[in-house]
C-alpha cells in the first residue's frame, strides 16, 4: 500500500499538499516529466505526490519550492488549522473532488482583470453551465 494511503485513502494534509504542487507546476507551464527530471523522479512518482498516495519528504517539498521558487509555507497555504478529529468538532474539511487543470488556472489568474459587472457574468455563465444554483454572496 502506498504510504499516503489508508482505509479512506490518502490522507487529507497529503492531498492539499499534492495539490498545490500540481497547481504550481500547472501555472508555471510545467509537465509532470519536466517536475521530475528537475528531482530526479519519474513522471509516475510526480503523479503519486499530487494526488497525495505518496507523501512528499520533507526534504523533496524543499527541493520542490526552490525549483518553484517559492516558500515551502506555500504548499500549505489553504489548510484549515483545525481538521475534525484532530482539536475541532465540526470544522469543515477542505474539499479536493475537483482537481485544477490549466483551463481552472487560467479562469482564476485572468479574473480579477475584469470589473466586477464582467465577474458576475462570467461566474453566472459558469455556473449556469454547471447547473448550480445561485449561491448567497
Amino acid at each position: 500500500m502506498a504510504r499516503g494511503a489508508g482505509e479512506d485513502g490518502p490522507h487529507p494534509v497529503d492531498r492539499h499538499v499534492g495539490r498545490r504542487v500540481c497547481e504550481k507546476r500547472i501555472s508555471l507551464g510545467y509537465n509532470q516529466s519536466d517536475l521530475g527530471r528537475a528531482l530526479g523522479l519519474t513522471f509516475q512518482q510526480i503523479q503519486k505526490y499530487e494526488k497525495g498516495a505518496n507523501r512528499i519528504s520533507a526534504s523533496k517539498l524543499w527541493d520542490i519550492a526552490r525549483f518553484f521558487k517559492v516558500d515551502i509555507g506555500y504548499f500549505f497555504q489553504g489548510l484549515a488549522q483545525g481538521q475534525p478529529g484532530m482539536a475541532e468538532d465540526g470544522a469543515a474539511a477542505f474539499d479536493h473532488d475537483f482537481p485544477s487543470t490549466r483551463y481552472s488556472i487560467e479562469i482564476s489568474r485572468l479574473a480579477p482583470q475584469l470589473s466586477n459587472r464582467q465577474q458576475k457574468l462570467a461566474l453566472d455563465l459558469i455556473r449556469e453551465m454547471t447547473d448550480r444554483p445561485e449561491e448567497e454572496a
